[in-house]
């Protein structure tokens, strides 16, 4: 058993996440720190939820003193500015308060930073320039480090940029030919974890590793259609035409994945992926594969390891469908509601007024029932409360069901079904509250 502590920052995420507990299989006591975690992610005391990036330096000096931290993996990161994150707070400003934190803590500690390949002349997003600038000041504060630059993840998780790759091989859809042969040079997790332990089996005082900077990738240059194809290959969908995918499609979806990270969606698809995605990941891994002794896996290695089940099918399958179920679900109530009260409002009050609705109920109803349907398609929106709308609109959808059965059981076979409709869409609002999770 390995006594050496090693505090993971980020636990959460793709790599932070598979570290954890990958490490931990291998005899370390591994901390694992996250803003928030996943009940399934709960299941070690060792884990715990902290605000860490808000965290000054007393603080987190305090947090590498309670854990006696040998080893801090950094895997923080976020990709693009947005209401309630900041590229350079997470990592540019949380980086020189952990580097304050580390020189401050009288502890012999070896700061491990996962960070991003490619020529910091190419660096044109907020996201890669803050990383690099992160770079500039762990190397400056000459604490022990090793930065660690991961090409294009392979892992039996998906997120963001992975998931959205997993969703194209899933269906005939190619992204425009330009971008489907960018250079895109893969990695397995696998490897991403074993280097970091035998980092932290390394002596804090070894000349050789206290201050290196490696790019963890399969040596053999991939394109991004390389990269898609083992996954077509893993879910049968090898041999099926594929279509490429007009750039200004691309172009608008990205404009669309910007406007909904702006209420709290996460969508792969953004400015900054897109753009990342364009310079492509690139990188020279022989002085980590020299110094390592560390054989990087193959891209058809690391497919071939987590064989694609029928989770995995129906996860791509359903990826990017889960904008278009939200997105539609957020025009059908905001527009009903919009068409009611402004455009034929006196043909939804004269429905009421045709049943026999007591005059000075038929405004407020209508003008009530259509604010409703709004607020719905609003809280909807919003990935906050985008529960509360979906169980809002639900009960809603059955409130109008059963008030019609009872009122106005006569619409039940109006010609054009408008009540009989309303059991999908209920069911469709159940289908997005069982796929809200992220992780």
């Amino acid at each position: 058993m390995n006594q050496r502590t090693i505090l993971v920052l980020g636990a959460s995420g793709l790599i932070g996440r598979f570290v954890t507990d990958d490490l931990r299989r291998r005899g370390f006591r591994v901390v694992g720190v996250a803003r928030s975690l996943s009940p399934a992610q709960r299941m070690s005391a060792l884990d715990i939820e902290l605000p860490i990036l808000s965290l000054d330096v007393t603080a987190l000096t305090r947090l590498l003193k309670e854990h006696a931290a040998d080893v801090v993996v950094n895997c923080l990161g976020v990709l693009q500015d947005g209401p309630s994150s900041s590229t350079s707070g997470v990592h540019r400003d949380f980086v020189a308060r952990l580097l304050q934190a580390i020189g401050g803590s009288g502890r012999a500690i070896r700061l491990v930073h996962v960070s991003i390949p490619g020529a910091a002349e190419t660096d044109r997003t907020a996201f890669a320039t803050t990383k690099r600038e992160a770079e500039r000041l762990i190397v400056a504060s000459g604490i022990p480090h090793a930065i660690l630059r991961p090409g294009f993840v392979v892992a039996p998780a998906a997120y963001g940029g992975s998931a959205m790759l997993r969703a194209l091989a899933a269906f005939p859809v190619d992204l425009p030919a330009k971008e489907m042969v960018t250079p895109f040079q893969p990695v397995a997790i696998e490897d991403i974890s074993a280097t970091i332990a035998w980092l932290a089996a390394r002596d804090i005082d070894d000349a050789s590793v206290k201050a290196v900077s490696w790019d963890l990738m399969q040596a053999e240059p991939v394109t991004m259609a390389g990269v898609i194809e083992p996954f077509r290959v893993a879910f049968g969908t090898a041999g099926w035409p594929r279509i490429a995918m007009p750039r200004f499609m691309l172009d608008l979806g990205t404009k669309l994945g910007d406007v909904a990270s702006y209420l709290g969606w996460m969508p792969p698809m953004r400015s900054t992926a897109i753009a990342e995605l364009r310079r492509g990941v690139i990188g020279d891994p022989s002085p980590w594969i020299a110094a390592t002794s560390i054989a990087p896996k193959t891209l058809a290695d690391a497919v071939g390891r987590h064989p694609a089940t029928i989770q995995d099918k129906w996860f791509a399958r359903l990826f990017l469908v889960k904008a278009l179920i939200f997105a539609s679900l957020v025009a059908f109530w905001i527009v009903s509601g919009f068409i009611a009260l402004f455009v034929s409002y006196r043909a939804a009050a004269g429905i009421l007024s045709a049943h026999n609705f007591p005059p000075a109920l038929v405004d407020p109803i209508t003008i009530g029932t259509s604010l409703m349907d709004m607020g719905i398609g609003v809280l909807i929106a919003f990935r906050r409360t985008a529960a509360i709308g979906l169980v809002a609109g639900i009960v809603a959808s059955l409130g109008y069901m059963v008030g019609a059965a009872i009122l106005t059981p006569d619409l039940w076979i109006e010609p054009l079904g408008a009540l009989v409709k309303t059991g999908p869409a209920i069911v469709l609002m159940l289908v997005a509250l069982l796929m809200l999770d992220n992780r």
